[in-house]
């Protein structure tokens, strides 16, 4: 991938521009820059306006000025034909708050990846939809395609605030059971609850037919206990305090982190659930390509 791809979908450098459609439009393009590079060789984006040409299709939707141009043959679709319904949920429980100096945090890292794929969904003509959970059900966005729509989905974004404990199994089931047509479900969050409540909430959108993809982010300190050696850690959640010698505990800390890690990938794949480890560092190339796979599975 080129420099200016991979500054493009740096996490930090999208954290410095000024808006979410701003930020969207650029983890795209950036993406986009990338995409014939490895390891995306031979991997393609067909944006909704146009799409390859099969027999039986009206030859006279065909886009001549297209064809002149690249030699093969694209359809113009038109403005309300939807291919899918997309619903991302992230979770915007107060651990998602957590970050390092100088890093974005869990929450933001969430936003301005809900924000890319967004637009690159709508680009393709997926209908998106947006809820924000904790415990509950914060906010809950029907999908729709409409410039408009996505501009108010970009405003949601934008004023995420962490807060409240998690509950995934209340959230998650109290949104399968609003999720009344089947699409494709995109879970965002730390998953920092226990594995087995965690899988049986994701189960619930496959037992209704939708596909679904699991995106945990975790900051690289959790995954690596890398703090001085003598550290305070406060629970974002309860406030409760522990103080230790952190390199007295990294080495089991570590262990144990990628034993949690390792479950949660085991029981995704057990169940037909696409799932992908992603750090607050992480390009936002990882996160579409994974999007972009299963969407391919789809069709």
């Amino acid at each position: 991938m080129s420099e200016n791809a991979l500054k493009i979908l740096s996490p930090k450098f999208i954290s410095e521009l000024s808006n979410m459609e701003l930020r969207a439009r650029l983890i795209v393009e950036g993406f986009l820059i990338g995409m014939h590079r490895s390891p995306y060789h031979g991997f393609s984006v067909e944006f909704a306006e146009h799409r390859q040409y099969f027999p039986g299709d009206d030859v006279g939707n065909i886009d001549w000025k297209v064809y002149g141009r690249s030699d093969r043959l694209y359809i113009k679709e038109y403005e309300e034909e939807t291919n899918l319904k997309a619903y991302i949920l992230i979770d915007a429980s107060s651990s998602m708050g957590f970050k390092r100096d100088g890093s974005v945090s869990k929450l933001d890292y969430a936003g301005y990846l809900a924000a890319g794929l967004i637009y690159l969904m709508m680009k393709q003509q997926d209908a998106t939809g947006l809820a924000i959970y904790d415990e509950t059900v914060r906010k809950f966005y029907e999908p729709h395609l409409t410039y408009s729509y996505m501009k108010l989905l970009f405003t949601e974004l934008s004023g995420l605030e962490p807060q409240s404990k998690t509950s995934t199994v209340n959230a998650l089931s109290t949104l399968a059971e609003r999720i009344k047509r089947r699409g494709l479900i995109i879970v965002i969050s730390d998953f920092l609850d226990d594995t087995k409540n965690v899988i049986t909430a994701l189960k619930h959108f496959r037992h209704r037919k939708n596909e679904v993809i699991a995106f945990q982010v975790l900051d690289d300190a959790e995954l690596n206990l890398d703090f001085p050696a003598d550290a305070l850690f406060t629970d974002m959640e309860t406030g409760e305090r522990i103080s230790t010698q952190v390199s007295a505990v990294r080495a089991a800390y570590r262990k144990n982190v990628e034993r949690f890690v390792h479950d949660l990938k085991s029981r995704c794949f057990e169940n037909d659930i696409d799932y992908a480890l992603l750090t607050t560092t992480t390009s936002f190339d990882r996160a579409l390509t994974a999007y972009l796979t299963r969407r391919k599975k789809m069709f």
